[in-house]
């Protein structure tokens, strides 16, 4: 006897009708009357009176639907379990550069974890270029990233762009552009690179960009973090280009200006092994994409529909 016996009898009881039965399983009439008389065959007994309309069980039938009925909810709830003590030890391991948690990252993470409760997600902050390494080691599944590192055994996905903005301390000059202002404006100012982990990061990104405009910052200084070259931009120690969404944090007596130069801007990538990407990492690039959608981010939707 298997489960799919047990179905197809609950389901005639349940519609008092071959017919409507077989409609029901979306399987014909005769394959289904022939394993009804299969199982009454291996019972031994008659389940159903023979002529009553609307079809009625025998007391033998009437007594293996309840048992019947109660056997498929437990089969239903062990599968149910098994899937769920199954997913537990799946694990999604997440790397970030810090600035993007000022971004749209943390609303992402904290979506895919609603849409899959039964992943474990874990993030670490690590650098661009250590992603890398970490990627090719699994100690991470994928990793965001501000810079095109190129490896062989990494696929590097391009997210979206986002501009980059000056952070000034509101009595400084340079604040009374609002509307926006150009590199080469900002070349003769005291200026914050940063991090200062491992080369190449954000600050080799900028220096770049100077370069490709002919520039060269006359003082600059190279601190530990964005946070840090804040709070010396607030001391009125200097200024600091800075992704367009660091403008969220709200630190006292800072502002911060657009960069008007048209390839002033810092791209995000998300970096995967090189393999065909899991049903797990295919679910986290939805999520991405509807927070994109919700939030009216631009992005390559025909670079989206040839990943996917």
């Amino acid at each position: 006897m298997e489960l799919r016996h047990l179905r197809y009898f609950v389901a005639v009881v349940e519609e008092q009708s071959f017919t409507k039965a077989a409609e029901r399983l979306f399987i014909a009439q005769p394959p289904l009357s022939r394993q009804i008389q299969n199982l009454e065959q291996e019972l031994g007994t008659q389940l159903f009176e023979r002529g009553s309309r609307p079809l009625q069980t025998t007391a033998a039938g009437h007594f293996f639907y309840q048992h019947a009925t109660k056997l498929l909810a437990n089969a239903e709830e062990i599968k149910s379990m098994t899937q769920r003590v199954g997913s537990t030890d799946r694990v999604v391991r997440i790397g970030f550069v810090s600035s993007l948690l000022y971004g749209l990252l943390p609303r992402i993470i904290y979506f895919y974890r609603q849409q899959y409760p039964q992943l474990k997600v874990e993030v670490l902050e690590i650098s661009t270029k250590d992603q890398i390494q970490a990627l090719k080691e699994g100690k991470i599944d994928v990793g965001f990233g501000r810079l095109r590192i190129s490896d062989p055994a990494v696929r590097r996905i391009l997210l979206r762009e986002e501009r980059l903005s000056i952070a000034v301390r509101n009595s400084h000059p340079l604040s009374q552009h609002q509307q926006g202002i150009f590199l080469a404006d900002i070349a003769d100012e005291s200026q914050f690179f940063y991090p200062t982990t491992s080369k190449p990061n954000f600050s080799n990104q900028v220096q770049a960009l100077y370069s490709e405009h002919g520039l060269a910052p006359k003082y600059t200084q190279e601190v530990r973090d964005i946070q840090v070259a804040l709070g010396l931009v607030a001391a009125g120690e200097g200024i600091c280009i800075v992704p367009e969404s660091a403008s969220k944090v709200q630190m006292p007596h800072v502002s911060y200006i657009p960069l008007m130069d048209a390839d002033a801007i810092s791209p995000i990538f998300l970096a995967m092994r090189g393999l065909e990407p899991s049903d797990d990492i295919r679910a986290l690039f939805g999520c991405i994409y509807q927070i994109y959608d919700l939030e009216g981010v631009k992005y390559d939707r025909e670079a989206v529909r040839h990943f996917f």
